[in-house]
């Protein structure tokens, strides 16, 4: 079974794939090592190299008593952001000399994507020290301008709040955090980005009030307002992306964005996460825009169907009402 931009679509020219055939796919693809852990966690994840093809985010479990394999691409070279047609404001924030900035969506949204095309613009364009902490590696950098150190999770270190923080005292410029999971992460990245540092990570939310609110509720109770004020000072944007299919073919990333302009970061301060949404409806000439905003302009330069739009909309039935007043409009 192979997922072609997004479905998942059966390859009935080859032949079944038996239990036994697992078996061997992986021993040829897993170290002893690799193999132990999985038996004695029934999980395991891991990349994967065919020289000359690509690299493989791979994830083995255990179901019902037999195992199963996913494999991810991962091409060996790192896209831009031009080629990705991220929004261009990723080129200005990913330069930016401190602070924290969060890349979110669901699992397969093009995350992993979004942050190696910004971190090969970082690469090409200023001299720093970038140390990246992942679970596992994806995109592997050359060295440009910028050192580029990368750890992986269970190889080169055995947490993510255990290596952002030896990756402080390791001289960085720019730390990029895999995923920020864990209470531990989320306190040491806000940490490190109030030391000056400048941060990207990458959490599974939505969109950015949701966002917002995650890092909030994760801490307890009594912290909360603290956190508050340091995330407002610290937080610099925050893109949330989906992944719609495009006519004719491939997939198209549409994105909200949130910039913590002085209005956005007073909203964080005094517990107004509701109100950011509108901040950004009314804030494009600042490069905000919400995720319905971003869907409806994709709608309008005929890059995504209505009805693909709608899928991915928080809100179809205003986002509808939207597009048709803007055609009764542009048609008078």
């Amino acid at each position: 079974m192979l997922r072609i931009d997004g479905v998942l679509m059966v390859q009935e020219d080859w032949p079944p794939v038996t239990a036994k055939d697992l078996d061997w796919v992986f021993e040829q693809v897993t170290t002893q090592e690799q193999r132990l852990t999985f038996l004695r966690e029934l999980e395991l994840d891991f990349a994967y190299s065919v020289p000359g093809l690509a690299r493989f985010r791979v994830n083995v479990l255990q179901q019902r008593g037999t195992m199963s394999l996913a494999f991810r691409v991962v091409p060996f070279g790192v896209p831009s952001i031009d080629e990705l047609e991220l929004p261009q404001i990723c080129k200005e924030l990913i330069l930016k000399p401190r602070g924290l900035i969060l890349v979110t969506g669901p699992t397969g949204s093009g995350k992993s994507s979004t942050m190696a095309a910004m971190i090969n613009h970082l690469n090409e364009n200023d001299r720093r020290n970038i140390i990246t902490i992942e679970d596992p590696i994806e995109f592997l950098y050359r060295d440009k301008k910028c050192i580029i150190v990368q750890r992986d999770l269970g190889d080169d270190t055995k947490s993510f709040a255990t290596a952002l923080i030896h990756a402080l005292r390791h001289d960085p410029d720019a730390i990029v955090v895999g995923e920020m999971r864990d209470l531990d992460t989320i306190s040491t990245a806000i940490m490190a980005a109030e030391t000056g540092h400048l941060v990207l990570g990458t959490l599974h939310t939505t969109d950015a009030s949701q966002t917002v609110d995650r890092i909030i509720d994760i801490f307890p109770h009594g912290q909360q307002r603290q956190v508050r004020l340091q995330l407002s000072q610290v937080i610099e944007a925050i893109l949330s992306q989906a992944l719609l299919p495009r006519i004719g073919g491939g997939r198209i990333a549409a994105f909200e964005i949130m910039i913590a302009s002085t209005a956005v970061r007073n909203l964080i301060r005094e517990q107004k996460i509701f109100e950011i949404p509108s901040i950004m409806q009314l804030s494009s000439k600042d490069g905000m825009q919400t995720l319905d905003q971003a869907i409806a302009e994709l709608v309008r330069r005929n890059i995504v169907t209505l009805e693909e739009a709608m899928k991915e909309s928080s809100n179809p039935e205003r986002l509808q009402k939207s597009l048709q007043f803007q055609s009764e409009a542009t048609t008078f």
